[in-house]
C-alpha cells in the first residue's frame, strides 16, 4: 500500500508562518508604480526607468569600468578625454526583485504578537505581491540555517512560488548553522539572475565589518534596500518590570529593574539590527525598519517608494 502524504498544517501566524495569511495579503494591494530606479541590470516590460543596457536611446557616457561590453565604448570622449569611456543606454525593460531573508536561529525570537522570523516572511511576501502587480519578475534566496534559492518568475504564480518558499523554510527546525551575511551577499551576487533590485530583509546579528565591501558590490548590478527586523526589545530600552521570551520554541523570563539592567540587556539585544543599519546608512541604501507588531505592508510600500492607487 502506498503511502498517503499529509499537507502540512499551516502555520499559526505567531511562532510559524502561516501560508494563509501570506497569500492573503495579495488582497490588500491596489495598482501600484515603482518609482524608476537606476541600475546596471537588464530590464524589459511595463515599466520605463533610466536603466542602462542595449536600448536604443543614448543616456550618457562614464569612465570605463572593468567588464563594460568594449562595443560600446564612446571613441570621441576617449580621445579628447585621454580615458576610455562607455556609453550608456535609456530603455525599457522587466524588472527583477530578489529578496534575500535572513534564516538564523536570531530571527525565530519575539516579545510581541509575532516572532521576526514570521514578521520578516510577512514583509517577503508584501514585496512579493507589490513586485508582481508592478510587472516585476520575483525570486528569493534565503541565507543562515536554510540556505536555498527560488529563482525569479513572473506574475501571481511567481508570487505564489515564493509565499510557499518562505512557509516551507520556516518549517524546517532552527539550527544553530551560521551563514555570515558577506558570505551571503556573495552567493547572492553569483544569483542575481539579472535582478534589477534586492531587498535584504534580516535582524544584522550575522552582519559584521566583512559586510559592507559585497554589499557595496551588489549596488553596482542592482538597487539595494534594507528592511531590518527587530523586536521591541531590541530598539528602545523596556521599562522596569518582568519580560516574557520566546526563543526557538522556549519560554523564559527575565527581570529588568534597574536602569543599568535595562540599558545593558537592550544594548545587547540590540546590536544586530544597529549594526545593519548603521551599514546601510553609510552606504547610503534605502533602509527602513520595522517591530513584530508593525504593518509589513505599510513597511514596505514606504521602502519601495512606490505609489499605491485605487482599484
Amino acid at each position: 500500500m502506498n503511502a498517503v502524504a499529509q499537507p502540512r498544517a499551516d502555520g499559526d501566524g505567531r511562532g510559524q508562518v502561516s501560508l494563509a495569511e501570506l497569500i492573503a495579503l495579495r488582497a490588500r494591494i491596489g495598482r501600484v508604480r515603482m518609482v524608476p530606479l537606476l541600475s546596471h541590470a537588464a530590464r524589459s516590460g511595463q515599466q520605463s526607468s533610466r536603466l542602462y543596457g542595449r536600448g536604443m536611446d543614448y543616456a550618457e557616457s562614464r569612465v570605463y569600468q572593468a567588464g563594460d561590453d568594449v562595443r560600446r565604448l564612446d571613441w570621441r570622449l576617449t580621445a579628447r578625454s585621454g580615458k576610455l569611456h562607455t556609453k550608456l543606454f535609456q530603455e525599457d525593460r522587466e524588472g527583477c526583485l530578489l529578496i534575500l531573508l535572513d534564516t538564523h536561529a536570531s530571527m525565530r525570537f519575539g516579545t510581541q504578537l509575532r516572532f521576526k522570523s514570521v514578521q520578516a516572511a510577512r514583509a517577503a511576501a508584501c514585496a512579493a505581491w507589490y513586485a508582481v502587480r508592478a510587472g516585476e519578475r520575483v525570486g528569493v534566496m534565503a541565507f543562515g540555517h536554510a540556505e536555498q534559492l527560488l529563482r525569479p518568475q513572473a506574475g501571481p504564480r511567481g508570487a505564489l512560488a515564493v509565499c510557499g518558499a518562505l512557509a516551507e523554510w520556516d518549517a524546517v527546525p532552527s539550527s544553530n548553522k551560521v551563514e555570515t551575511l558577506a558570505d551571503a551577499l556573495t552567493r547572492a551576487g553569483r544569483v542575481l539572475h539579472g535582478a534589477s533590485r534586492v531587498l535584504l530583509i534580516s535582524d544584522g546579528f550575522s552582519c559584521d565589518g566583512s559586510a559592507r565591501q559585497p554589499l557595496l558590490d551588489l549596488t553596482r548590478h542592482a538597487s539595494v534596500s534594507v528592511l531590518v527586523v527587530a523586536d521591541a526589545l531590541e530598539l528602545a530600552l523596556a521599562p522596569p518590570g518582568r519580560y516574557p521570551l520566546e526563543h526557538a520554541g522556549e519560554r523564559s523570563e527575565v527581570v529588568l529593574q534597574s536602569e543599568r539592567q535595562r540599558r545593558d540587556f537592550q544594548r545587547a539585544l540590540g546590536a544586530g539590527p544597529a549594526r545593519l543599519g548603521e551599514l546601510a546608512q553609510s552606504l547610503n541604501l534605502r533602509c527602513s525598519r520595522i517591530d513584530t507588531v508593525a504593518d509589513a505592508l505599510a513597511s514596505i510600500t514606504g521602502l519601495f517608494g512606490v505609489a499605491r492607487t485605487m482599484r
